[in-house]
């Protein structure tokens, strides 16, 4: 079986979503290195976990999660579907199942909000563990004065949590947000359909989607 671990330390694989990584950086764009990959694996193996998926599934959808960026390093536009036929390629070299990258591979080419769709519970997990990666860390620019909207936003978030209730069956990103830097109406103007996207990957694993700001439950 190709595992997580063999894929998160294939020194090609790190040198892909480095060099990824690096063109989003020279566009402006905020962190899609290891930390961001790393968290989005985690977050939807341990969705899946937590609502009772096998760990086989489970062991995908952390691959699927460290893949998802990949193909930024061909370009910011479409990077879903170019990472998607990337990952196909590293996989079927690997020597994965045919079956196992049917469905990394549609989760990776679904992930993002232009186009994605949660066609299986890997792909759902995977938007949620994606779209919900706010945070301040996530910022590079050090000069304040410069910010645009997507700094400001992630800088404004002081906490981010995401929280998944399994009896009440509901999905909760919870945000504490210093206003004085970025405003709820910022967030909602960059990331409403990374919200609605969201809410949509939700229903399909069984549960409800809920966004809390500043203790304000605003979906």
């Amino acid at each position: 079986m190709i595992s997580y671990d063999m894929i998160r330390t294939n020194p090609d694989i790190r040198a892909y979503i480095s060099a990824a990584d690096a063109s989003l950086e020279a566009l402006g764009y905020t962190e899609h290195s290891f930390a961001h990959v790393t968290h989005a694996a985690e977050v939807a193996a341990d969705i899946l976990s937590r609502l009772g998926y096998d760990g086989h599934t489970v062991e995908l959808a952390k691959i699927a999660g460290f893949l998802h960026d990949i193909g930024n390093l061909v370009n910011r536009v479409d990077h879903s579907q170019s990472g998607a036929i990337i990952a196909f390629r590293l996989l079927d070299r690997l020597g994965m199942p045919a079956e196992d990258i049917a469905d990394i591979v549609s989760a990776i080419g679904n992930h993002d909000e232009g186009t994605g769709v949660a066609v299986n519970p890997i792909a759902a997990a995977l938007i949620l563990a994606d779209k919900t990666d706010v945070r301040r860390s996530r910022v590079r620019n050090t000069d304040a004065t410069t910010f645009d909207i997507h700094d400001r936003v992630n800088y404004s978030v002081e906490k981010s949590e995401v929280l998944l209730d399994t009896e009440k069956k509901t999905l909760a990103l919870i945000l504490t947000v210093d206003v004085g830097i970025g405003s709820v109406m910022d967030y909602f103007e960059i990331f409403l359909g990374r919200m609605v996207m969201c809410r949509k990957a939700a229903e399909r694993l069984g549960l409800t989607f809920t966004l809390e700001i500043n203790r304000q439950r605003l979906l």
